[in-house]
């Protein structure tokens, strides 16, 4: 039985945030995951669409090992390392995955693509309501892993100087 969370052709996931700082021309590496949750193998494409606002900007179809269609076996997933280039940038990025037998758009993931000058608030996705173009990054959990190390250490130190423990006794001079 499929989740609420999966396709029924098919599934993708990646390990990019909401919103990344992009540069237009260099190149965003990323990991895509490719799912098929069905009973039978089948074959996708990749398609990335590039929108700003409402309007397409760009669209081009994504290889994988130098080929537009690619397999996946029933109940199995395949993980891709690569990189895309794209010539814009304040744009939306929306890469669909796209089932061959009935050419349907099986499931998708988007991630906003923001000039560097731009800024992405961390902690809150770009283009979000509310969202603030800030450029910074967020040390908070830095600060907070150091003081409870501080904590840990003085509550093991005043532990250790309790009145029942026990020394060993010294070695053997020669």
């Amino acid at each position: 039985m499929a989740s609420p969370l999966s396709g029924s052709l098919g599934d993708i996931f990646w390990n990019l945030p909401p919103g990344v700082s992009y540069s237009p021309g260099s190149e965003l590496g990323c990991t895509i995951y490719v799912a098929n949750p069905t009973g039978e193998a089948k074959e996708y494409s990749l398609m990335a669409r590039l929108f700003s606002d409402s309007t397409l900007v760009s669209e081009e179809v994504i290889t994988v090992y130098g080929c537009t269609w690619f397999a996946v076996e029933p109940g199995d997933f395949i993980r891709l390392h690569g990189a895309m280039k794209f010539e814009d940038t304040d744009v939306v990025l929306v890469l669909q995955l796209i089932e061959r037998s009935g050419g349907e758009v099986a499931d998708s993931v988007a991630t906003c693509l923001v000039s560097p000058a731009a800024g992405v608030t961390p902690g809150w996705p770009y283009m979000w309501p509310g969202a603030t173009a800030t450029v910074g990054t967020d040390w908070s959990w830095l600060l907070l892993s150091m003081m409870v190390a501080a904590v840990g250490l003085s509550v093991a130190e005043a532990v250790g100087e309790g009145e029942g423990d026990k020394k060993l006794p010294s070695g053997r001079e020669s």
